[in-house]
């Protein structure tokens, strides 16, 4: 039997995938920029550091709140639509972001009140956050057939890690030569273009059984799902714990100012070092296989990411640190499409919004907590101490992992992937 050759760009053959990629792009540099423009005007108009801190409490206290019942909700409606609405909502807090930075709207406001109204808005943001990433990832598994699941995983994956490097570099461009008003009506007119491109995917059928379902019930029925299900379990839980003691990101004004002493230009680059090593994982996860031995490549990836957190943490030379960094993003960027991947695989249709929501909470908490637990221990051990430390345990949760669930070490993802591949021919 002749072995059919792997096509790295299998996913890109579908149109619908195509348009989703752009309105992904597009919506998330929209998203991020905004959230660099809005950090700097709030700053500028508090000279607070606190209340830039509130900016990230205002958006993850929603995200998590509402992640459950939006998953929820995402499961008994249909996909297009959702992600429609989400979209025009959004565009409603990027048009209020805009008019609050308009001094012929805002003259005679006072301080505090604009301050405020921003926050209500980032709120608002969080609160669709929520809704978002269930809807995306039930809206991935209707459009591709299951059979590209990891390479779709690949694309989009990647696509957000573009998106979400290129926009606050272009939003820092952006409010040097336009200022910040302006910059705002940027982003209003890449949401209003991602609303429109929605249109051009079809509706898709709700695969949901229990449409009407009482709340909690669905609730419980996707919490145990994730528990019983222990090969998504075992990855979002591994990868919630590298982001929790892996969260170097957050000190990298102190290694930029005062150990690697690079200044602002330092801080950029080493700043965009993991994004781009992420980004580059798109060409090394669309050629090479990851559905054979997933589990051991998920363990690799991340005790990886946890040797190269160790190396920055004790590095004082810059190219070194820029090179552990870029390497953790190669890493992490690795572990992302795998733990897409499984999450796609072996999440039935109609419990996807459900069990994304859970994986939201794990995973989208641990960043901010991962931030909070890198500042404490700074503070209690030293910086460098608090880096190393959190590299090595993210090391001895790998290497536990990988002794106490002999399962999920043997993890093999291509009986699945030939499974589907039986069910569904290629559209």
């Amino acid at each position: 039997m002749q072995k059919v050759k792997k096509d790295p760009y299998a996913a890109l053959r579908i149109k619908e995938f195509n348009i989703f990629l752009i309105i992904r792009l597009v919506l998330i540099f929209g998203w991020s920029m905004q959230f660099i423009i809005i950090e700097w005007q709030v700053y500028s108009i508090t000279k607070n550091p606190l209340s830039l801190g509130m900016i990230g409490l205002m958006e993850v206290i929603p995200a998590v709140s509402m992640a459950l019942f939006a998953g929820h909700i995402v499961d008994q409606k249909e996909k297009r639509n959702l992600l429609a609405l989400c979209i025009g909502l959004f565009s409603l807090i990027s048009l209020g972001l805009f008019l609050l930075t308009w001094p012929a709207v805002v003259s005679g406001w006072s301080t505090k009140t604009i301050l405020y109204s921003i926050y209500g808005f980032v709120f608002f943001g969080g609160f669709l956050r929520a809704f978002f990433s269930p809807t995306i990832f039930s809206l991935v598994a209707l459009i591709v057939p299951k059979k590209l699941y990891p390479n779709a995983a690949t694309w989009s994956s990647s696509t957000w890690q573009m998106a979400s490097v290129l926009g606050p570099a272009f939003a820092g461009f952006s409010i040097l030569w336009i200022g910040v008003h302006w910059s705002l009506s940027i982003v209003f007119g890449l949401v209003l273009i991602s609303f429109g491109l929605v249109f051009f995917i079809k509706k898709k059928p709700i695969l949901n059984p229990k449409i009407g379902e009482p709340v909690f019930q669905s609730l419980k029925e996707g919490i145990q799902f994730v528990y019983k299900t222990k090969a998504i379990f075992g990855a979002i839980t591994l990868d919630m714990i590298s982001v929790l003691f892996g969260g170097a990101v957050a000190l990298l004004p102190i290694y930029a100012q005062d150990i690697l002493k690079v200044g602002p230009q330092g801080f950029g680059a080493l700043r965009a070092a993991p994004a781009i090593g992420a980004f580059l994982t798109m060409f090394i996860t669309a050629y090479i296989p990851i559905s054979k031995n997933a589990g051991m490549k998920l363990l690799f990836a991340i005790f990886g990411f946890g040797v190269c957190i160790i190396v920055f943490g004790l590095s004082t030379t810059f190219w070194v640190s820029l090179l552990a960094l870029f390497f953790s993003g190669v890493t992490d960027g690795i572990s992302m499409v795998i733990r897409q991947t499984i999450l796609q695989l072996k999440t039935p249709d109609h419990m996807r919004g459900r069990v994304s929501s859970v994986n939201s909470i794990f995973v989208g908490s641990s960043n901010e907590l991962g931030a909070f637990e890198s500042g404490f221990t700074a503070k209690l051990m030293g910086t460098v101490t608090a880096v190393v430390f959190g590299g090595t345990m993210t090391l001895i949760t790998v290497i536990t992992t990988g002794i106490v669930s002999p399962s999920f070490r043997a993890l093999d993802l291509r009986k699945d992937l030939e499974e589907h591949e039986k069910e569904e021919p290629l559209i």
